[in-house]
């Protein structure tokens, strides 16, 4: 039996070996997409190329380093959901070519989760814990375990101790460049991996959400969308067409966090909200002087 296992151990290793040389797939056969349902056609479309001939629609504005370089994707349009981009766009490399932390990443979804998080359970100790008063027998002399109250946390139906005494607040703020490097990361990581798409703005031609639809099919965006503009008042026919789909959410830029474009596969901005999150973040990188200035509580302390 040993020999046995011995000879289809090496046999199966010898497969393996031989089949990676020979560059076949070492996944089972079970697991394998059949060609006839691979679509060749259904791929993201390429970065641009350095020595793309269309215009650059749209410059960096605030200064970038020397040591870096600004980044180039497509400028598309809603207008038509088969139109090809007709322009460029740069974007600033410290917001959105910053090297990729998870675990920044981590602790801003975290804090995200718990920043309105609060905890209603709560259980009665013994004092709250209704009846008891009375001393179930007496002290001594009975040859049972001796007791002062059927409501102790020994009893069933007593109270319980060291339980939940909610409300119980989650709160806890993470610092301010801990935010921001987060939400540059998880912007990074969207254009990364080809998930960040910029358009001039969010009008479209009719507020049928069937259209919108369509355009993120052709376009393969994803299951999910998340777009961005900025202003207090969003195009119509966009809020229209999207109010009736759960997998596509419009929001203002003043509210775009990291949990929002974890949550969305894809993340469309408009010229607008690229300029304003721009300008909102690289401040920071520039600001010299605490957020929230720091005051001792006592006013007399030397």
């Amino acid at each position: 039996m040993l020999r046995f296992s011995l000879a289809a151990c090496g046999r199966s290793v010898a497969i393996r070996f031989v089949s990676s040389r020979s560059g076949e797939n070492l996944l089972p056969s079970n697991l394998l997409l059949p060609d006839n349902l691979v679509d060749p056609a259904r791929s993201k479309r390429p970065p641009p190329p350095p020595g793309c001939s269309l215009p650059v629609l749209r410059r960096c504005d605030a200064a970038v380093p020397a040591h870096l370089s600004p980044v180039q994707t497509w400028l598309e349009t809603l207008e038509e959901p088969e139109n090809q981009p007709s322009a460029l766009t740069e974007l600033h490399p410290d917001v959105f070519a910053v090297a990729s932390r998870l675990d920044i990443l981590h602790a801003v979804e975290t804090w995200q989760r718990s920043y309105g998080r609060i905890s209603h359970a709560n259980t009665k100790v013994r004092s709250e814990v209704r009846g008891g008063g009375k001393k179930p027998w007496r002290q001594k002399g009975s040859g049972r375990a001796r007791h002062g109250s059927i409501r102790s946390p020994l009893w069933r139906g007593g109270g319980v101790s060291h339980g939940p005494r909610g409300p119980t607040s989650y709160y806890y703020m993470l610092p301010m460049k801990v935010r921001v490097q987060g939400l540059k990361v998880a912007l990074s990581s969207k254009f990364t991996q080809d998930c960040l798409h910029i358009v001039d703005s969010l009008n479209v031609p009719t507020p049928d959400s069937q259209y919108l639809l369509d355009l993120i099919r052709h376009r393969y965006w994803g299951e999910s969308v998340l777009m961005v503009d900025v202003g207090e008042e969003l195009p119509e026919n966009i809020l229209q067409a999207s109010a009736s789909l759960k997998t596509v959410n419009v929001i203002p830029a003043i509210g775009l966090n990291v949990h929002s474009m974890l949550k969305h596969e894809a993340l469309v901005l408009t010229l607008g909200a690229l300029r304003f999150l721009e300008d909102k973040l690289l401040w920071h990188d520039q600001r010299y002087t605490p957020l929230y200035p720091f005051r001792l509580p006592y006013s007399d302390f030397p």
